[in-house]
Order: structure tokens, then sequence, then C-alpha cells
């Protein structure tokens, strides 16, 4: 009895309940949604939502549509994993989103302008989301400036900047940015022969591998460094870690520049695997930052569980685009993952209901103990 006691109240196995609970309330909600709309079709809604490729009528189509929500979840981890690691240090780095465009403006500018080779255009983007970082950290650390502030004004700059220098590649005949494949195929990421897993998907490349290597990275230097540990020292508390002689305003701004240099990379994976043009009319920042809120929290703020919460937060939102449009609208999936995040922020008091049997056992044990002496 002691060891089943002990197996429910171990942290890891409360936050995958507590991540389930959450994403069982979301999809009974969106099911409510779907029958308020339509009760004719709202189980066959909710399936499709569900299932997402597993609805195809072949299992070469299955194969290949699941290649494309995981070329999606590469970009989409990224983001979540440069909130995860800012959280992780005290700060909300709502300004992936901004990170994020202007990798896509780096990336796509040296593929389509300059015609660098893949990796040129990697190191762009990730630089690029490192220096939006730099400037949030800075106004955090010197000037105090709150980073969600700062984020989500930045990302409205560079929406529109963003928009600005890619207008000079766009298409003649469309809003969107000429195809890499089309202008420089060496700036296409390599794909290391992946597409044969996935029915020839050609878009499915090496961002897969790196993305869950990263996470495993992020994990590893929060979690069993000594630099990992002076980051989430300072996040805890700031004058404390001050006071230890760890160097505070130097640790705020390079866990928003590794944050930014991690989002920027999302955009490399996501538009040089071809699978994405950019929209040079485009003005609405872009969703993967804010949906990698809701896979950093519903992974319970761990690196290795947002990877699967990515998964999921990308399956639904494909899922959610193949229902039927005529009766439902597609942003139903984007209502579950609203859901979602709204309720990871009770993880706390899920947490605390499921310990609260075993809280209360204990004390009668130590009650009946002391009565016995």
């Amino acid at each position: 009895m002691e060891e089943k006691k002990s197996f429910w109240k171990k942290p890891g196995v409360q936050t995958v309940l507590t991540s389930l609970i959450c994403i069982l309330f979301g999809l009974i909600a969106g099911y409510i949604v779907l029958l308020i709309i339509n009760p004719g079709g709202a189980g066959e809604a909710i399936k499709t939502i569900i299932l997402n490729f597993l609805t195809k009528p072949t299992s070469r189509a299955q194969i290949k549509a699941l290649g494309n929500t995981m070329v999606k979840t590469a970009p989409l981890l990224m983001c979540a994993l440069s909130v995860c690691f800012a959280y992780k240090v005290g700060l909300f780095n709502i300004g992936a989103a901004g990170q994020y465009e202007v990798g896509a403006c780096a990336c796509l500018a040296l593929a389509l302008i300059f015609k660098a080779p893949w990796w040129v255009c990697m190191i762009g983007a990730a630089a690029a989301g490192a220096l939006l970082g730099l400037i949030c950290g800075a106004l955090k650390a010197y000037r105090n400036v709150n980073e969600v502030i700062s984020g989500i004004m930045l990302n409205w700059i560079f929406l529109y900047a963003t928009n600005t220098v890619l207008g000079k590649v766009k298409e003649t005949s469309s809003p969107y940015t000429e195809s890499i494949t089309a202008i420089n195929k060496k700036a296409m990421l390599p794909t290391m022969g992946m597409e044969n897993l996935f029915a020839g998907n050609r878009n499915v490349t090496i961002a897969i591998i790196f993305s869950i290597l990263t996470a495993v990275i992020v994990w590893v230097v929060l979690d069993k460094t000594k630099f990992g540990y002076e980051l989430k020292a300072t996040g805890y508390n700031k004058d404390a870690a001050k006071y230890a002689g760890m160097k505070e305003k130097r640790n705020i701004i390079v866990t928003l520049v590794i944050a930014g240099a991690i989002a920027g990379l999302g955009a490399s994976f996501m538009y040089q695997s071809g699978y994405m043009r950019w929209e040079t009319s485009a003005s609405s920042v872009p969703a993967m930052g804010f949906n990698g809120i809701a896979a950093t929290f519903l992974g319970g703020l761990n690196p290795i569980g947002t990877i699967f919460a990515s998964f999921f937060i990308q399956s639904i939102t494909d899922g959610g685009s193949m229902i039927d449009r005529m009766i439902y609208p597609s942003q139903v999936s984007d209502l579950i993952s609203g859901i979602i995040i709204y309720l990871s922020g009770f993880v706390l008091f899920f947490k605390m209901l499921m310990n609260k049997p075993h809280h209360k056992k204990e004390k009668n044990e130590k009650k009946a103990g002391g009565e016995t002496k």
C-alpha cells in the first residue's frame, strides 16, 4: 500500500494526470460547442478533431498527413521550448511570436535575396531571434520593463518590419514570398531520407530531429547543470541570487537571448521545409508563438513533456481544419486549445485535490499514533 501511495504522489505522475484532465475537459467543452452549432454531425466532427490523420481513407494518405502534422509540430515545439525555458527562469516570454517572426524574416531573406545555403539561413534565424530576445532582456534587466509588455509591443513592430523586408521577395501575383524550392533549393533543409518514412512527403526534414534534440538539451541544461541552476535561482529570487554572487542582470539577458534563438530556429524549421511561405500582407501575429504557450503549460512546464503536448496541440489543430466547414468553424480546435491553456492554470489546484486524501490519511495516522503512545 505504501508503494502505491508513493507512486501517485510522484510529481511526474501528477503532472501527466493533470494534463490528461485538462485535455479531457477541453475536448468535452469543444464537443458541447459542436452540439450547440449542429448536433447532427457533432460526434463525427469531434472524432475528426481527435483522430486527425487517422481519418484519411488509405494508409498512405494517413502517413503523408502524419508527416504534415510532424512538419508543423517541429516549429511549435521550438516556440513551446522558448516559452518553457524562460518560464523556468521566472520570465514569461510572450515575445516568442515576435522572435519567430524575425527568424522567418532572416532565414527567408538570406535564402531568397542572398541565396545562402540552409545552414547559414538557420544560423541567421537563430541570431535574429536571439537579438530580439536581447532587446527584451536588456529592457527587463536595466530598466525593469516587464517582458510581457515589451514582448507584445515588439511582436507587432516586427510583424510589419518583416512584411516590409520580405515584400522585396514576394510574388507579383500574390502576397506570398517566392518559393524557396524554385529560387534556391540549397536553402531547403535536408530530408536525410526521412521522406521515405512518410510516403514521399518531402516537407519532412531534419527539423523534426533537431527540435526533439533541442528539447533534450534544454532539459539537461536546466536540470543537470550549474548554469541552469544559476538561471533558475535568479528566477526564484533575483535579490537572493545577487546576494549569493550571481550576476542576475546577465542571467535575465542570457535567458531571453537563448529563448529568442530557440523561437527563431522554429521559424527556420517551418519556412525552410517548403511547407509554408510568408504572407507579406499579414495583419496578425503568427499563432505559432501563442500556441507554444499552450503546449508548454500542457506539457507541465517540462521540456520532455512539451514534445508530446506540442504534437497533441498541432494534431487537434490539423484535425479542426478537416471538419465540415459548411457546418462548423475550424476554429473549434483553437477553442479547445484555449480551454486547455486556461485549465492548465489550475494545475496546482488539481494536484492539491490529488494530494488531499493522502494528507488526510497521514494526519489521521499521526493522530492515531499519538493516541497509542
